[in-house]
């Protein structure tokens, strides 16, 4: 970073609104703050924050209802922030590029990554076909990506999405701009991929001086890659600064109680784990999960297809009470468990226990049956909740499905796992698009937890929330285990969270068990080198140490 040099971006005074119908509703308020050439400056916010809007409206892509009402939005000193859609498309690309957030929708599912690369390259430079096909190998080939001349000949659904986050890098580096805006750039992405991403944009923006704008949610990834925090809520600046600074003495409560919820940055502490006493029975009886050897192969190409073996040969055990996780990449054989465990499949081969029955010996009513006893908590409520019914309905409905109540006891349950799920009762006719993520979290846990089954499965339950609402979610899920006497199965790729919930965990790779044990132990002393290559892709470990100097004081200011 060389200060002395005039920014790149000024961002000055900036207030920005949307219009509905004749009203303008202010969403960014006053917001101002500069990135100087080869500087990384991180926007850090929750959602709703503001972070967004604001980079959109530096790169002209802001809603149609939307507007910059005052100040200046200066790029090379010009300010653009009045300009046409027109005007922006000519810099676009050349002097300011974005990254987006999803790789999957961002490309084109019928051309060829090849063709997106150079659609960029033909818009701004006027040159030979056959020097475009050349410079899109080189910017493949730049971004990391192996054989890049097949590459450029493959469609998006052909690659992983790694693999599309870097076909995006390159489109954004093109043209080699003065300013590249990263807009939650690897929150999709498993954490070792999004170490790579990280990397990736750091050299790139060492090679050519680039000013980077990364927009993120995640305060790990922003004290690990930027050279200063901008922290926005409700449209505001509550404070910025140099990272190390704002790390080691923040001075907004916003800011101490985003550091203090931020897993990747706490305290190396563990929870303690299940009794590991010699003389304790360890049968069957005394655990709600046990999986053996289980096995689940795919035939790909039809009956005479290509066997592929999805699980191999994995094992644990879970005691009641207790949490269990597991992790692993996209691809490591995580879902296809879980999805043996609940009943959805059958395995190849292996036996599964859960509360001692054997699930290969239930079919028809008597699997449905059991599935009261075990229920599953999915990623995305968006996804999962029915947008027509009301909380009311989508809690209820598994009453309706199992049990012959009336009305008013239905009724009656509905209000109490309400309560314990910590939802005003005002909520139960709303639909889901009227709740927050967290609000709709806590209701797809209440539809899960009506049934009072002993075992919940959370399938990557908290990875879609910002990191405030993350730790409220995680703080209920501890309280209702310690009230109800739950046994968890958890999913994840994020291992700072696995390290702050779970008690034991096993981690996947390529299906296989490479590592399992009490979480203390393999945090601290991992036996598989793609356990430890986990463990240091953690976001946040790089400045944990300031943050974990004035842990206690965080904590206590920000209670």
């Amino acid at each position: 970073m060389t200060a002395a040099r005039p920014p790149v971006l000024e961002v000055d005074g900036v207030a920005i609104g949307y219009r509905d119908k004749q009203q303008l509703h202010r969403v960014v308020h006053d917001v101002s703050f500069a990135i100087h050439p080869g500087e990384i400056v991180a926007l850090v916010g929750e959602s709703g924050s503001g972070k967004t809007t604001t980079a959109q409206a530096v790169i002209g892509l802001l809603p149609a209802n939307g507007q910059v009402e005052r100040g200046a939005i200066r790029l090379n000193g010009v300010d653009v922030a009045g300009w046409s859609d027109k005007r922006f498309e000519g810099i676009r690309g050349a002097t300011v590029s974005l990254i987006p957030q999803d790789p999957t929708s961002s490309l084109n599912p019928v051309r060829t990554v090849g063709e997106q690369v150079a659609e960029i390259l033909r818009i701004h430079r006027r040159v030979d076909r056959r020097l475009i096909n050349a410079r899109v190998v080189e910017l493949l080939a730049r971004v990391g990506l192996s054989q890049p001349e097949l590459r450029a000949r493959q469609y998006p659904h052909e690659l992983s999405g790694g693999m599309k986050q870097r076909v995006l890098i390159a489109i954004a580096i093109a043209l080699q701009p003065a300013l590249i805006i990263a807009d939650e750039p690897t929150s999709a992405l498993d954490v070792t991929v999004q170490r790579r991403i990280l990397d990736l944009i750091d050299e790139l923006r060492l090679a050519f001086g680039t000013a980077v704008l990364l927009v993120t949610h995640d305060l790990g990834v922003a004290s690990d890659r930027a050279d200063r925090i901008v922290v926005l809520q409700g449209g505001r600046v509550q404070e910025q600064g140099p990272t190390a600074e704002l790390l080691r003495q923040p001075r907004s409560a916003y800011t101490r109680k985003l550091l203090s919820d931020a897993p990747s940055l706490a305290m190396a502490d563990f929870r303690p784990g299940p009794a590991s006493d010699a003389s304790a029975p360890d049968d069957d009886a005394t655990h709600a999960i046990v999986v053996e050897n289980l096995v689940h192969e795919f035939t790909l190409g039809g009956t005479r297809g290509t066997v592929f073996r999805a699980v191999d040969g994995v094992s644990f055990r879970v005691r009641r009470g207790t949490t269990h996780a597991i992790v692993g990449e996209s691809g490591s054989g995580k879902t296809t468990t879980i999805r043996d465990v609940v009943g959805f499949r059958q395995p190849t081969a292996g036996r599964i226990l859960i509360e001692g029955t054997d699930l290969a010996t239930l079919r028809g009513e008597a699997l449905r049956q059991f599935r009261r006893r075990i229920q599953l908590v999915y990623q995305s409520p968006f996804v999962s909740l029915d947008p027509r019914q009301t909380v009311f309905e989508i809690i209820e409905e598994p009453l309706r499905n199992f049990e012959a109540l009336s009305a008013a006891e239905r009724q009656r349950r509905v209000g109490d796992i309400l309560a314990r799920v910590a939802l005003a009762p005002s909520v139960l006719q709303r639909r889901p698009h009227a709740l927050s993520g967290g609000q709709r979290q806590r209701v797809a846990i209440a539809r899960a937890l009506v049934l009072e089954p002993q075992v919940l499965v959370l399938d990557e339950a908290v990875s879609a929330l910002d990191v405030t609402v993350q730790a409220q979610i995680l703080q209920l899920l501890e309280r209702l285990q310690a009230e109800l006497g739950l046994t968890y199965l958890f999913i994840s790729h994020d291992l700072a969270v696995v390290r702050q919930i779970a008690d034991t965990v096993s981690v996947l790779q390529h299906g296989r068990q490479v590592d399992a044990g009490r979480v203390e132990d393999v945090f601290l002393r991992p036996r598989s080198p793609y356990t430890r290559e986990l463990i240091d892709a953690i976001p946040g470990k790089r400045n944990s140490h300031l943050v974990q100097t004035s842990a206690p004081r965080l904590l206590q200011q920000a209670a």
